[in-house]
């Protein structure tokens, strides 16, 4: 597909997330996003197949952010640190880029679109291996993973949307969560490795 002379398929995505980020999901049309980058709104159909390939870049361009992020964040630690280090990383991300966040649903499924699934899997990749590593075994992976995801995911969509009303610090019901979490997964390790063992 060509290109705009001058405009990118980044500088797409970073007017888009501009925008997102800003003023919310549904306020990153093409209209929007062609006005921030001064072009014609058609012109934006060389780099994007309408609005749903603009969300679809929004959603491919914030994966590899978050899967950045989290890479960041987990370095060199392993185990319950790398889980803490990965839940806070998702934090101040969904606090950074609320556009972004709301772009990953919702998720697609294998076979559906193969460069969005990919991309959306390799944050889920790299908390399957912390878990692993401490010896989750890989079918019960993904169910912790989900666990986490929905966890974490539906604090910070409460957070976001002023979900959280009694005057009580919400930094240490955060911790709290993140802690009751991670115990779980130690938990779950801890009677993984003990069958492992038998």
């Amino acid at each position: 597909m060509g290109r705009k002379a001058g405009i990118t398929l980044d500088d797409v995505a970073d007017a888009a997330t501009s925008i997102a980020d800003r003023d919310g999901l549904a306020a990153a049309t093409l209209t929007a996003v062609a006005a921030q980058l001064g072009i014609k709104t058609p012109s934006l159909y060389n780099h994007v197949k309408g609005l749903a390939g603009l969300k679809r870049l929004l959603a491919i361009h914030g994966a590899k952010l978050l899967l950045d992020e989290f890479k960041d964040a987990a370095g060199d630690k392993q185990g319950a640190e790398a889980l803490r280090a990965v839940a806070y990383a998702d934090r101040v991300f969904a606090a950074a880029h609320p556009g972004l966040f709301e772009s990953f649903l919702p998720a697609p499924r294998p076979g559906e679109d193969d460069e969005l699934y990919d991309a959306m899997a390799q944050p889920v990749y790299l908390v399957a291996g912390i878990l692993l590593n401490m010896g989750i075994p890989q079918a019960e992976a993904i169910h912790l993973i989900r666990a986490m995801w929905a966890l974490l995911h539906g604090f910070l969509d409460l957070e976001a949307k002023g979900g959280f009303g009694m005057p009580v610090d919400i930094d240490t019901s955060f911790g709290a969560a993140i802690e009751l979490m991670i115990a779980g997964i130690e938990i779950a390790a801890t009677c993984a490795n003990g069958r492992a063992a038998t």
